[in-house]
């Protein structure tokens, strides 16, 4: 044997008894607060795969969008008939369209009022809350109300936050902080959304 591949074996028996003894301390039960943010592409697409995984597993999961839910959205087009999944949808759909921050703040409420029933539900296994990152940004949720749900929620509850610059609060409750990174992305080039792939 070389003495390359002697020090590669050996690399990897390290980063092997690291992993079982990371595997061997993992010992609490519990559902996590998981956050994907950045200005990188793929937070609430990471966050429908989840979704998927869960679903696949028979639990019953409750999405809800605050911005881009009148979008078309191949995940919730393929998915939604499945029973165990409730979507929420808030009615203004992007929040600069329309302008008007009164009707955005009770449209947001409204939705707000559903997500807080999903996370009160210890029927519910998972519940994805996109693009709360900008109700909390723009003013139309208060930070404390939605770290109160996050708090109280049943012990087995996942749940996943979506969107750009999450607060700072959410991060310090994480279980675990995803920051999508923008190298390169197609749009600033020119290139239009492609159904089926970016949306």
């Amino acid at each position: 044997m070389s003495d390359r591949d002697s020090r590669h074996k050996t690399s990897m028996q390290k980063l092997k008894t690291h992993v079982d003894e990371k595997v061997a301390n993992a010992t609490e039960q519990r559902g996590l607060l998981l956050v994907n943010t950045g200005n990188g592409k793929g937070k609430t697409t990471a966050a429908w795969g989840t979704v998927t995984r869960a679903l696949g597993y028979g639990y019953n999961v409750g999405v809800v969008q605050f911005i881009k839910g009148l979008w078309e959205c191949g995940e919730r087009n393929r998915l939604e008939d499945d029973a165990n999944l409730q979507v929420a949808i808030m009615a203004t759909g992007f929040t600069w369209d329309t302008q008007n921050r009164e009707e955005d703040t009770r449209a947001c409420q409204e939705v707000w009022q559903e997500a807080a029933r999903m996370l009160s539900d210890p029927n519910v296994y998972l519940v994805v809350l996109d693009e709360i990152t900008y109700m909390l940004k723009f003013g139309y949720l208060d930070i404390e109300a939605v770290k109160q749900a996050l708090k109280n929620r049943p012990h087995e509850q996942t749940v996943i936050i979506t969107g750009r610059n999450a607060h700072r609060d959410l991060m310090a409750m994480a279980d675990t902080v995803t920051e999508m990174q923008e190298v390169r992305h197609a749009f600033n080039n020119g290139i239009q959304a492609r159904r089926g792939i970016d949306y």
